[in-house]
């Protein structure tokens, strides 16, 4: 069995980044989790995230609220979501950031009503 884990930095700033940390077993992929983080008002936030908890892969995409969206990948093995949840992170992040950056900027005016 191995286990990897790094995170590279996606911007030269330093406020986006990718974590990601797979197990290994037989050259089978049976644990993921990879993951976009950002550095929005003074704190580290995990917006989108690809792991195999609850025993299978998914991924979830945080919400400022705290709520998530839950997306399941049937009939997909763990290496090809892993291989999926990588690529799309690293492509779509930026994506990623300024939705939710929108919702948490509605989220702030609704409070201020």
């Amino acid at each position: 069995m191995s286990e990897t884990t790094y995170i590279i930095d996606l911007t030269p700033d330093g406020e986006n980044r990718y974590r990601h940390h797979h197990v290994l077993e037989k050259k089978q992929i049976v644990e993921f989790r990879v993951q976009y983080e950002a550095y929005i008002a003074s704190a580290w936030h995990t917006i989108v995230r690809y792991d195999t908890a609850h025993g299978f892969a998914h991924r979830d995409i945080m919400h400022p609220d705290g709520t998530e969206t839950k997306t399941t990948f049937q009939h997909w093995d763990y290496g090809q979501v892993l291989t999926f949840g990588e690529r799309d992170l690293k492509q779509n992040w930026s994506t990623y950031r300024r939705n939710y950056s929108r919702e948490l900027e509605a989220r702030r005016r609704r409070s201020k009503r």
